[in-house]
């Protein structure tokens, strides 16, 4: 008996079963055979702009055979013969099972002259062993035969779908259900699997093979009638369009693949973009608060009333707890952002983000400084300000009480020093007209203090810049042109009645007694009484008990006071007596002076009154002044704890948690056990901190009961409410600081898959390296770096700065193993320290030994991936994209790849791989 078969070393070559030289093979299979066959034949010769009808008979010259051969394997065979005689044939046949033996194929059986001939039982076994080689032989799973591995695929797909049990290549796709099943696996959207049926394989075939050829680019390379009727399919044809459904399928899921690589490494680079908006925006929106802030703080101008300016501290209390506090965390939230945002371009292999021209970190910091510049001293010129202006009130209505009572006084003293009543005098008219006018003239010198002061205050408010100076001065000056024109009448009416003096000799002594004693007592009580309704500022106990002293002093010379008003009154009383007794003419008025008796008791009776009133102000007063005291002994009792234990915290900060807190680099490197031990410990401190916020507010409240009270000094505390909210600001932002440089390096030795130990590792060859806090290595320093290569360094100090010049970097990397030449070196140190400032951070150290040590996305990845989704061609289009890539991610590749201008482009190709590298700053994107 003969027999055809293949032979090869690999066991997938093996055949299962005989094909009988003589007999005749199953008609059902051999039916079978030749519609599967020959779709699979015309499903790559198509490709050629060629098919098969009838595939014994279409592959007896060869020429077809040969180019099925060319097409499946991608290679040019030898010149085929292209004579009709059946040499030639032969020839043609002979070269391609001659390609097939040496792709490691032992043909058995079949001879050219039998395909010439057109025997179909050989012609179908020749294709049955090409197909072996091109299609099946390929697949393999777990390390199975391709047989098995094409079994086990299956299996596997199918596994999740009820009533399909895939166990062979013949009885087990006889229900359909499996075909389906594979489709739906794959490509759920073209099969409602739920409405298959078990008992109606024909739906079940029909459905799975149009869907194959419709959708699958699969030949319908079988006929569900065939397999239906047939009791056992024949198995070759199953294999073969199983295998078909394999390929198909696991093309797509390279693409798919390529598809999630790209679609990873584009949603880092969209969330990146995210983060660059996000920081541009918070610090556009910060740096114009700023802007806005600055030249109200810088404001000097200011207002002409006491509610204007207590309105501005009003406004500068809010501002300092309610608008800036916001900002601060703004601002400190801004930092922790760029720093995360340069830690996760570093862990994707981006280059570092550059804000926009005047929108970097230090431009914050820098105008940051300039608000607080701004902001300096503006409190202490509002308070200093409402101390003018209180000043300012207390003086204008000074100047008014004194300019009203010396008003009064000269009310009329014109008119009267211009009258020519002495002309028709008698002689004792005269006199007394002389008295009186000497009694004027004591009491016009009486007043000359009064005008003095009432001069000093107007210039006083002129030198205080007083908002309304004007017609202060224009009042001032009016009574000092009166008062020299009161002079000058004075002295004219003098004149006169000493030359009618010598006419007249009588004078009335008591009368002039009377009126010499009335003037003083009279003028001693207008003080007294503008004293007594004067009123007073003062700020402190000690001021208050000065002004009652004062005040008790002058209740003590009442009684003296009462027994001079009594001699003045004992006088009128004896001039009353005298008229009385001598009869004498009188005008009824005393013509020295108009003071009466009437007038000096009523005087008398009002200073009595203001008496009492005063003591009552005074009282009033030093009540309020011990009431601010407590308020001052209450501050600084809260101020005295709060304050030392605001400065006990940042010690405690600076010892334990950090080394130098002015420099950012070096912050945490210093802490001891893991990070996430060292982050845990930040964040209960940081809680610790928060919980004694209430008494921060306390403290608040308490220095407004002060502001509001006026209280401009505080003798019982060295702490300022500034103070406190300087030195809590500043641990606030030092602890968050310290937390997110934590946070960045477990993102990073997370993100780089390094270990615990070679986290510490690393830390420990840096910091043993540096050395000197200048930036630069001595001669000493450079001695022990030397002798940490081999010789004993224990003893040698160490100062830790958080970066390394160049010699010490490159001594920490020959330490742990790095072969370092001069052009080697260069090129490290490029990539550590790409701004040239001859120093390494600690960062930037980790982030070369981690990028030494982990595996990571590249640009030559990406566009391998890129590749993949193209099909092998150098550019990839709009519709690929679209179907390969989710909607937002396809629409950010199209917006950006730049046109493909390569000798093969085609309209609407797009450069995927300029597109790639500018993905990692190898190029512009």
């Amino acid at each position: 008996m003969d027999h055809y078969d293949s032979q090869q070393t690999n066991d997938y070559m093996q055949p299962e079963e005989d094909w009988d030289r003589d007999m005749l093979l199953d008609p059902a299979w051999e039916k079978q055979q030749r519609k599967t066959f020959t779709a699979w034949c015309n499903s790559h010769l198509r490709k050629a702009g060629t098919q098969i009808e009838n595939i014994e008979e279409d592959f007896r010259d060869g020429l077809k055979l040969m180019l099925l051969l060319e097409v499946i394997s991608g290679e040019r065979l030898a010149k085929p013969e292209r004579g009709k005689m059946r040499v030639h044939k032969i020839s043609n046949v002979n070269k391609a099972l001659d390609f097939i033996a040496s792709k490691g194929v032992k043909l058995v059986s079949i001879g050219a002259e039998e395909i010439v001939d057109g025997n179909a039982k050989m012609t179908l076994g020749m294709i049955w062993t090409i197909i072996l080689r091109f299609a099946i032989q390929d697949i393999s799973v777990e390390e199975t035969s391709a047989k098995e591995g094409l079994l086990l695929w299956c299996q596997r797909k199918t596994a999740p779908y009820k009533n399909v049990n895939i166990q062979n290549f013949h009885i087990s796709w006889k229900d359909g259900l499996g075909f389906c099943a594979l489709i739906h696996r794959h490509r759920p959207e073209l099969i409602d699997y739920g409405k298959l049926r078990k008992d109606d394989p024909l739906t079940n075939l029909n459905t799975a093979f149009d869907v194959a050829e419709k959708y699958l680019d699969i030949p319908k390379m079988l006929d569900a009638e065939d397999i239906v009727g047939t009791a056992r399919p024949d198995e070759k044809a199953i294999m073969t369009y199983v295998s078909s459904f394999y390929h198909a399928f696991s093309g797509a899921q390279k693409a798919e693949t390529a598809a999630n690589r790209i679609c990873k490494v584009l949603a880092v680079n969209q969330e990146n973009e995210q983060l660059m908006e996000d920081y541009e925006k918070l610090a556009s929106d910060l740096l114009e608060w700023i802007r806005r802030t600055i030249p109200w703080l810088e404001n000097r101008a200011p207002e002409n009333t006491m509610q204007a300016m207590q309105q501005k501290l009003e406004d500068f209390r809010d501002y300092r707890r309610l608008h800036k506090p916001p900002k601060v965390q703004e601002k400190c939230q801004l930092e922790i952002n760029f720093n995360t945002l340069q830690t996760k371009l570093r862990l994707s292999n981006r280059p570092a983000f550059m804000p926009s021209e005047g929108r970097m970190v230090s431009d914050i910091n820098n105008a940051w400084g300039c608000l607080e510049q701004a902001e300096k001293g503006y409190e202490e010129w509002l308070l200093n300000e409402i101390r003018r202006l209180e000043r300012l009130d207390h003086l204008a209505e000074k100047f008014r009480q004194k300019a009203s009572i010396h008003e009064a006084w000269t009310d009329g003293k014109e008119a009267m020093l211009q009258q020519k009543d002495y002309e028709t005098a008698t002689l004792s008219e005269i006199k007394a007209l002389l008295k009186k006018h000497e009694a004027f003239e004591s009491d016009l010198a009486a007043h000359q203090d009064r005008v003095e002061q009432i001069a000093a205050i107007a210039q006083e408010l002129n030198e205080l810049d007083y908002y309304d100076s004007p017609s202060v001065n224009a009042r001032c000056q009016k009574i000092c042109d009166q008062w020299d024109n009161l002079g000058a009448l004075t002295q004219k009416r003098r004149e006169a009645l000493e030359r009618t003096e010598k006419l007249l000799e009588t004078i009335d002594q008591l009368y002039l007694e009377y009126a010499k004693r009335a003037a003083p007592f009279n003028n001693w009580m207008e003080g007294a009484m503008e004293d007594l309704q004067d009123t007073f500022i003062v700020h402190t106990i000690e001021e208050i008990q000065g002004l009652t002293t004062a005040h008790e002093q002058f209740k003590a010379t009442l009684p003296d006071a009462d027994k001079e008003r009594l001699a003045i009154l004992g006088i009128h009383n004896e001039v009353s007596k005298i008229v009385q007794t001598y009869h004498v003419n009188m005008a009824g008025t005393n013509p020295y002076t108009t003071i009466t008796p009437q007038e000096i008791n009523g005087k008398w009776d009002h200073v009595r009154q203001l008496v009492p009133r005063r003591d009552q102000a005074l009282t009033e007063e030093h009540a309020r002044q011990q009431h601010n005291e407590r308020l001052r002994k209450q501050f600084g009792a809260q101020a005295n704890v709060i304050g030392p234990w605001i400065q006990t915290k940042m010690e405690v900060l600076r010892k334990h948690f950090i080394c130098w807190i002015d420099e950012i680099g070096r912050i945490s490197i210093e802490m001891h056990g893991t990070l996430e031990d060292q982050l845990s410990h930040l964040r209960q401190y940081e809680k610790s901190i928060i919980n004694y916020k209430p008494k921060i507010d306390q403290l608040e409240g308490d220095h407004q009961l002060i502001q509001e009270a006026l209280i401009f000094d505080n003798k019982h505390t060295n702490y300022t409410m500034e103070h406190i909210r300087v030195g809590w600001e500043q641990l606030l932002t030092t602890i968050a600081r310290t937390i997110n440089e934590v946070e960045n390096q477990i993102l990073t030795r997370d993100a780089k898959g390094i270990s615990q130990e070679q986290m510490n590792e690393f830390r420990a060859s840096f910091n043993h390296f540096d050395r000197d806090h200048s930036g630069t290595l001595g001669p000493e320093e450079f001695k022990a770096c030397l002798i940490s290569l081999g010789y004993d360094i224990a003893n040698d100090p160490q100062k830790k700065t958080g970066m390394m010049d160049t010699d010490d970097f490159r001594a920490c990397l020959i330490s742990m193993g790095y072969n370092m030449g001069e052009a080697e070196f260069a090129r490290i140190m490029s990539i550590v320290d790409p701004n040239r400032l001859g120093v390494v951070t600690f960062q930037a150290f980790i982030d070369f030994m981690s990028r030494e040590t982990a595996d990571t996305d590249t640009a030559d990845q990406v566009m391998a991936s890129f590749k993949i989704l193209a099909g092998d061609k150098n550019y990839i289009t709009v519709d690929e994209l679209r179907r390969e890539l989710p909607p937002d991610q396809a629409e950010y590749c199209i917006a950006r790849m730049a046109p493909y201008t390569g000798p093969d482009a085609v309209p609407g190709a797009l450069d995927y791989m300029s597109f790639s590298t500018a993905l990692y700053g190898e190029s512009d994107l």
